[in-house]
């Protein structure tokens, strides 16, 4: 296994956090977020040429000049939830679709609550879009970084 590097940041979405592993993004997340690894065996590398290619999508992102980010992206998951995670990707700029209709279009129609937790484990939040995912009446629901910060990405992605 190779070492894994990580960085802490100011992002638009507040302090963020980075980890990469073989030139790759491995993880995403924001202090306090449910499921975020812990970093303390991982070696701090503030000037990885990844790191700022991420800061910078995340900027052009919140301010509405991406629409996908172009990263090589290496999430550690079970093989479902990386089926979960793939066809999180395939969700467009300012749509949304609901754990069950992603079940649905996985094949496992009774297996939205699965659906919903692979969602909940995903390592990159904002990057593997798992905002776009609502309730299936539209309504908000779980978000690991908590409902305010899912609101604020579905609002990028909806401009007045």
């Amino acid at each position: 296994m190779s070492e894994i590097f990580y960085t802490e940041f100011m992002s638009p979405f507040g302090i963020t956090l980075a980890s990469s592993e073989a030139g790759a993004l491995r993880n995403l997340w924001f202090p306090g977020q449910k499921h975020a690894p812990d970093p303390q065996h991982w070696q701090l590398a503030d000037q990885q040429p990844l790191f700022s290619q991420l800061a910078q999508q995340l900027e052009a992102y919140a301010e509405g000049k991406r629409q996908r980010f172009e990263l090589p992206l290496a999430p550690v998951g079970t093989a479902f939830q990386q089926q979960i995670w793939q066809a999180l990707q395939g969700i467009p700029f300012g749509e949304h679709t609901s754990y069950g209709a992603l079940a649905q279009q996985l094949g496992r129609p009774t297996a939205a609550r699965a659906v919903g937790a692979a969602i909940g484990r995903n390592p990159l939040s904002i990057v593997i879009p798992c905002h776009r995912v609502l309730g299936k009446t539209g309504k908000l629901t779980g978000f690991a970084s908590g409902l305010t910060m899912k609101q604020r990405l579905l609002a990028v992605e909806q401009p007045e």
